[in-house]
């Protein structure tokens, strides 16, 4: 179990070691396993990578995400010229149902709303507009619509989990619930935790994943 300075000191330290994070400017506190960021960066995508960086220490189970995006006067642009680049950005991915999204855009905050069958979509979506310029912030209100087929959605995860290599399927049970999928019982590591995350959000219609599943110490 890490001490809260020892946490925060390697927090700080992936900081730094994050080329595209100005760590001087970003200040770091911890409490148990939640880390807080505070401090103002110059950009958007400079504020995802900080949190990104933060959640690869390990010890870390949370991060609060207090830091400002105070854009250079080079990087200001208009609400209209940024919703114009967000759209065409959309246009120029294979993975993202542009026609299914819509964008709002007010003082530099993009708002992006509308249905997609997959997850994927969703963040396809959401990662076309980190490094874009002018972005102050980003609310991703994209549902994913739920498949009326339970069984179906069931039968599609559990079978990516025996396809898996880095995954013991028989050792979590998976139940679904309008979109909703719960992961329960026992994994070896946090590797095949995440894996087991990720096969979840890949079957179409889930909304929502919920790791019920434990590490045994």
């Amino acid at each position: 179990m890490k001490t809260n300075k020892e946490l925060q000191r390697r927090v700080m330290d992936e900081l730094q070691f994050e080329p595209s994070v100005d760590s001087a400017a970003i200040g770091v506190t911890a409490n148990e396993d939640i880390v807080t960021l505070t401090g103002t960066v110059n950009s958007y995508a400079e504020k995802t990578a900080a949190v990104r960086a933060s959640e690869r220490v390990s010890g870390v189970g949370a991060v609060v995400n207090n830091m400002h995006v105070e854009l250079p006067s080079l990087h200001l642009r208009n609400d209209e010229d940024l919703a114009r680049s967000v759209l065409h950005s959309f246009e120029w991915s294979v993975l993202i149902p542009h026609n299914q999204i819509k964008v709002k855009v007010e003082n530099g905050w993009v708002v992006l709303e509308g249905k997609v069958d997959y997850k994927y979509q969703k963040t396809a979506a959401e990662e076309a507009i980190y490094n874009l310029t002018g972005v102050r912030g980003l609310s991703n209100s994209i549902e994913v619509i739920p498949v009326p087929n339970v069984g179906e959605v069931k039968s599609k995860i559990e079978n990516a989990f025996r396809r898996a290599s880095e995954i013991d399927a028989k050792n979590i049970k998976v139940d679904v619930f309008n979109g909703e999928v719960t992961l329960r019982g026992q994994v070896h590591s946090r590797t095949e935790r995440v894996a087991a995350e990720n096969a979840a959000w890949s079957a179409p219609g889930v909304r929502q994943v919920k790791d019920e599943m434990t590490i045994p110490a």
